[in-house]
């Protein structure tokens, strides 16, 4: 595929979790401009883990993907939003380096080459059997290559919102690292980040009981918290957090 006439499907539905209508798309939604400093802090821990070849599971409407596909040779976005996948479809129109895939796990990834990078931002919680999904994603990575996770830390924080949008569970280290050694894989990173976040998603939603982060809501504590987030955790490791980290290894 070298062009973006049209969008490559690969889904099979048996072990997703899915949302009520426009709650998926409100999920792909959050993290846009009016968390540009939250962004800033995912491209900071992600990129640095990279190859220059990638391929972005739930890439949303693709803002993560845009940043990094400077220093790629091959990249495949993928969604199953039908209005992100529209977007994803726009943004790279006429690119041939990029794929838009419609894909769902667990299934066979078809990519017209194997990639060295896989990044899961926000989609791992959905998958029932994760460990099965994240077997297919290795089979579609080069040996050695890397598989980077970032999911929502924490049962504790388990809430109405995280039921609206499709949340099988929120994780652990114990519990991601479990998952990613049941798919043959070794953890190199795996970690609690976002300690204040954890804090704030308490306070608000968990305990405060609203139902979805409110856009005014997210521009302040992005304004605030996320930047001595940032600063904080470069030095001290949390002991919890909002969302875990991994980034896992494919056999050699």
């Amino acid at each position: 595929m070298a062009t973006r006439a049209g969008i490559m499907q690969t889904t099979n539905q048996q072990d997703i979790v899915q949302p009520a209508a426009g709650e998926g798309a409100l999920e792909n939604h959050l993290g846009g401009d009016e968390a540009r400093n939250y962004r800033r802090y995912q491209y900071n821990l992600v990129s640095p883990h990279v190859g220059k070849s990638l391929l972005e599971i739930g890439a949303g409407l693709g803002h993560l993907s845009a940043e990094l596909a400077p220093n790629l040779d091959y990249l495949a976005v993928s969604d199953g939003d039908p209005y992100c996948l529209e977007q994803l479809a726009q943004r790279h129109a006429g690119d041939v380096d990029v794929d838009v895939l419609s894909l769902e796990l667990p299934c066979e990834v078809k990519l017209r080459q194997p990639v060295d990078t896989v990044l899961m931002m926000n989609v791992l919680e959905h998958i029932t059997d994760d460990a099965q999904a994240l077997r297919d994603l290795a089979a579609a990575t080069v040996p050695g290559g890397r598989i980077i996770i970032w999911v929502p830390g924490y049962q504790q924080l388990y809430s109405d919102f995280d039921r609206k949008v499709g949340h099988v569970q929120r994780y652990t280290p114990k519990t991601l690292g479990a998952a990613v050694r049941a798919a043959g894989l070794t953890p190199e990173v795996l970690k609690p980040i976002n300690f204040l976040g954890g804090l704030a998603w308490w306070a608000a939603v968990r305990r405060g009981g609203a139902s979805y982060p409110r856009p005014g809501l997210v521009k302040i504590y992005d304004r605030t918290v996320i930047p001595i987030t940032e600063t904080v955790e470069r030095f001290v490791r949390p002991p919890f957090g909002q969302s875990v980290f991994c980034v896992a290894r494919v056999p050699s």
